[in-house]
């Protein structure tokens, strides 16, 4: 067994494919498909299954990933320590969403910075469904997001929840509250179409509920602009834009059944488990809390009026 026969079938089974595989190695597909071949005849076992068009692991290749991620971590890792750069600064690519960035983000940089002088946090903002392929090709090593992935070549902890509630401008929805979903389903909702909105759409499924989108974004700040402006009810953190209700721009709405609270996940590649992703993890949960923290960048009442006078 080589490294190249394992590296062949660590990166077909990652991306899914012979010709992915081969040109992430620089390569052709017909030596990735020998080495995949050598590799089974070695081994005695059969790795992919061949009935399939796509390269869809059997259980004992499915055992193998796993073992192959490790050891060409740990090859890695012995490269670098004999070339003398372990003791140098080591980077984390960290994809994270934006609620997370405008609000513990820093507070994780910061837990990492004393825990872990020698990490160096290269902070990716992106919505989670990008994030998500952006882990597959290796362009992020960790992601923090909605836990709406499970996905086998990806192992996935949660760190976190967050109230989910349906607000919007005020005077829009005129009805006695507490409202049902049907009532609510008369109203245009603005649906974030990344991680909350993919989770939210089989709850919607479930719960019978059947919204009438007229607009999706993957990022929040859009949804709430046009929440704000009467254009439709949404659904956001409630402790990160609370005070947009404080501040008179939109209202929460008493709706049953609430919700589900949005659960957060630390997901990455089961070949990158180790003690070093445990730790992030943990650092992590210490420091997931979706603290309001836009007001330090939304002008209050008075000093909107104070604004427009000026």
């Amino acid at each position: 067994m080589t490294f190249k026969q394992l590296e062949a079938f660590f990166w077909v089974a990652t991306l899914g494919g012979f010709v992915p595989a081969s040109e992430k190695l620089h390569t052709v597909p017909s030596a990735i498909t020998k080495r995949i071949q050598e590799l089974e005849s070695q081994l005695e076992l059969t790795l992919f299954d061949r009935t399939e068009r796509t390269a869809r692991l059997t259980d004992k290749g499915s055992e193998l990933l796993a073992y192959a991620g490790r050891m060409l971590a740990l090859r890695d890792e012995t490269v670098l320590h004999l070339a003398g750069q372990v003791s140098g600064t080591r980077a984390l690519r960290l994809g994270v969403t934006e609620a997370t960035a405008m609000t513990w983000l820093s507070a994780l940089i910061a837990e990492v910075q004393e825990n872990l002088p020698h990490v160096r946090i290269e902070p990716d903002v992106d919505a989670s469904v990008t994030l998500r392929d952006k882990l597959l090709a290796d362009e992020i090593d960790l992601m923090i997001v909605p836990n709406a992935y499970d996905e086998a070549r990806f192992i996935s902890e949660p760190v976190g929840e967050v109230e989910l509630v349906w607000m919007c401008k005020p005077g829009l929805v005129e009805a006695t509250q507490p409202m049902t979903l049907a009532e609510l389903a008369l109203y245009p909702v603005l649906a974030n179409r990344s991680g909350p909105g993919l989770i939210l759409e089989r709850w919607f499924k479930k719960t019978g509920f059947r919204a009438k989108v007229r607009t999706t974004s993957n990022s929040i700040v859009p949804l709430l602009s046009l929440a704000c402006a009467g254009a439709g009810v949404t659904y956001v953190q409630w402790p990160t834009f609370r005070h947009l209700c404080d501040v008179g721009r939109l209202v929460r709405l008493d709706v049953k059944p609430a919700l589900p609270p949005l659960q957060y996940a630390a997901v990455y590649k089961t070949a990158r488990a180790g003690e070093f992703m445990t730790t992030m993890v943990t650092l992590a949960r210490a420091t997931c809390q979706f603290s309001d923290v836009l007001p330090l960048l939304t002008p209050s009442k008075r000093t909107a009026r104070g604004a427009s006078k000026r």
